[in-house]
C-alpha cells in the first residue's frame, strides 16, 4: 500500500466510487456518505438492505469530532478514551448528519475512527469521510484478507488497498446513545474489545 494508492483511494471515495480497504480490524468496503450512487452500489454488492445502518468512517478522531459539533461534551470524553480503536460507537444524531449512512434511524449515527498501526499509518492521510461496511456478503464471514475477499465483490469495486493479514475480529459496538444525559452505554456486540475494557473505559 504505497501514498500515492492510498491517493488514488481518497480520490476515488470522493467521487462517490467503491473501494476495500483495510482497517484495524477486517477488510472494510466504502464510499463517500453523501454519494447515492456509492451507498447504493455498496449496499447491493453487500445484498444488505437499505434501511440497515453503516457506519461512518474518520482516520482521525479530530476530524470526526469537527464533522459532529453537536456531540456533547461528556460524549466527547468519552470518544477521546475509546477511539481510536476498533469499536463502532452508535451516537446521537440531533443534526440528521450523514442520513444515507443512518438506514430507518436517522436519529443514531454509527462512528468508526481506526486505530493506524505501522502497516496502516499511510491512511492518516486521507481526509474525507467513509460510509463503511466489511467486505463481505450480508451474514458471512468478515474478511481479514483481501483474498478471503468474494471474487464478485472485487470486481464491483473501483480501487482496492491491500494491507496484508489483518486481526480478523469485528469491531466491537457500543451505543452511546444515552451517555450525554445518563451516563448509560451498552455493548450491543462484543467483537475485538471486551466488554470489560470497555466498561472499564467508560
Amino acid at each position: 500500500m504505497t501514498e500515492g494508492q492510498v491517493a488514488e483511494f481518497e480520490e476515488v471515495i470522493s467521487g462517490g466510487g467503491l473501494a476495500i480497504f483495510p482497517t484495524d480490524t477486517v477488510y472494510g468496503l466504502g464510499t463517500h456518505p453523501d454519494s447515492v450512487e456509492g451507498t447504493h452500489r455498496l449496499y447491493w454488492i453487500k445484498g444488505r438492505s437499505p434501511d440497515r445502518p453503516a457506519a461512518v468512517l474518520f482516520f482521525d478522531l479530530e476530524r470526526a469530532l469537527a464533522e459532529l459539533p453537536e456531540i456533547g461534551l461528556k460524549t466527547q470524553a468519552a470518544l477521546e478514551r475509546l477511539l481510536p480503536g476498533p469499536i463502532t460507537v452508535l451516537l446521537p444524531n440531533p443534526a440528521t448528519r450523514f442520513p444515507l449512512a443512518c438506514g430507518a434511524e436517522p436519529s443514531r449515527l454509527g462512528l468508526r475512527v481506526p486505530k493506524l498501526d505501522e502497516k496502516l499509518a499511510k491512511l492518516g492521510s486521507v481526509s474525507v469521510p467513509i460510509l463503511q461496511s466489511s467486505a463481505n456478503p450480508t451474514g458471512e464471514t468478515d474478511p481479514r484478507s483481501l483474498e478471503e475477499v468474494e471474487t464478485r465483490i472485487r470486481r464491483g469495486v473501483d480501487i482496492e488497498l491491500d494491507a496484508g493479514v489483518l486481526p480478523g475480529t469485528p469491531s466491537t459496538v457500543i451505543d452511546l446513545s444515552s451517555y450525554e444525559d445518563e451516563g448509560a452505554f451498552e455493548v450491543l456486540r462484543e467483537g475485538a474489545l471486551s466488554a470489560e475494557v470497555v466498561g472499564a473505559q467508560l
